[in-house]
């Protein structure tokens, strides 16, 4: 079951390429014009250019994480599943899926048995297109849901096909349920109703114990299952 937040205030984000601060909605616009480094080069006398997405990733129920992605149009959801996983996801191996167009897409074929979802090695821009909105599940039993759109496509030059995060929410602070200090720790048992945000020194007096709490990350999967950020 997912974490239930408290209320928060908006999260500014860090643009990774020039590290200037805005919120959510403007830094759409800014990544869209900053200026990034040149990729890999191609070796051939006539430059290669490669199509990409510029997607926004956020979670479903808590806003107020979110990243900007680049995102090369062949790539397949693989790739983008692999990248999920290891930026904001990923704690124990359990099953993905995206789903498009009311389409599903699962992360293990062996899952595909008298099944008619697909697998994940489909190239997106055969599946996606400009302006298309779909989703993310990582974990069938504790389940992280993310949302998804692809805002824009251009043209860079390059060979590399690799996905690069443009910009990502600052992490938001919550305070301690008995203190009010800033929590560091979340209790994965009372996460589930809004509750069980400690900071350091009230975590040994927590009610459920201290073996059961997960230290506060910046991800939609705070406070699910084992996931500590490290994956």
């Amino acid at each position: 079951m997912a974490v239930k937040k408290p209320k928060v205030q908006k999260t500014n984000g860090t643009c990774a390429t020039c590290g200037a601060s805005f919120g959510k909605t403007a830094m759409k616009k800014h990544v869209e014009s900053c200026k990034r480094p040149a990729r890999k080069r191609s070796s051939y006398p006539i430059p290669l250019k490669t199509k990409v997405f510029t997607i926004l990733v956020e979670g479903s129920f808590m806003h107020e994480y979110w990243m900007y992605l680049e995102v090369p149009a062949n790539s397949m959801l693989k790739k983008l599943d692999n990248f999920l996983r290891y930026t904001w996801v990923e704690c124990c191996g359990h099953l993905s899926r995206f789903t498009i167009d009311d389409e599903g897409y699962v992360s293990e074929t062996e899952y595909l048995f008298d099944s008619k979802e697909k697998s994940m090695n489909y190239v997106i821009n055969k599946v996606l297109s400009v302006g298309e909105k779909f989703g993310y599940e990582y974990d069938f039993g504790s389940p992280t849901y993310l949302n998804l759109k692809v805002l824009s496509e251009h043209e860079i030059e390059g060979e590399e096909s690799s996905i690069s995060l443009l910009a990502r929410n600052e992490p938001p602070l919550v305070t301690c349920n008995s203190c009010g200090k800033i929590a560091e720790y979340i209790c994965r048992q009372c996460g589930c109703v809004g509750e069980g945000w400690v900071c350091k020194d009230c975590a040994p007096d927590h009610r459920c114990g201290e073996e059961i709490l997960l230290p506060v990350v910046n991800s939609p999967r705070v406070g699910v299952c084992g996931y500590t950020g490290n994956c």
